[in-house]
């Protein structure tokens, strides 16, 4: 909760007008966050490249060596019925997690290899803010 404020306080909104281009009346949201690529460490981790024949108990099991998994979550579609491909492993703690994600980040299960990271907090309401990338793109 609190670093959700931080993030909401640390927001600008500013409105960019270029009278040469009729399109560019519009706002921007900047963040003064730091840039930081990987998110603290913490007991969940994001499994993301599943096979669609793994099951809750086969990626349990092959988890269960890291350390005691108190959770396992993967994300099905609502209409097939099929993995969407991913899912979530709770550790009971974040040496645990933190082994695991090391260990098994890009390694095969059933055939795809997996990538692995810390899970983020789930985002509800406002707005999110996705960095974009310098075009190199020049004007003629």
């Amino acid at each position: 909760m609190k670093n959700s404020l931080m993030l909401i306080a640390r927001r600008t909104f500013t409105t960019v007008n270029n009278n040469n281009n009729p399109f560019s009346n519009f706002t921007r949201c900047y963040s003064d966050l730091p840039s930081q690529s990987i998110p603290a460490p913490n007991s969940k981790l994001f499994v993301g490249g599943l096979s669609w024949s793994v099951d809750e108990n086969s990626l349990k099991d092959a988890f269960s060596s890291f350390g005691q998994v108190s959770e396992v979550r993967i994300l099905y579609d609502t209409d097939t019925g099929r993995s969407r491909g991913f899912g979530f492993i709770q550790f009971s703690n974040d040496d645990d997690a933190k082994c695991a994600k090391d260990a098994m980040d890009g390694k095969a299960l059933l055939g795809r290899p997996l990538r692995i990271s810390f899970a983020l907090e789930k985002a509800r309401g406002g707005p999110i803010v996705v960095p974009r990338l310098q075009s190199s793109r020049h004007n003629s």
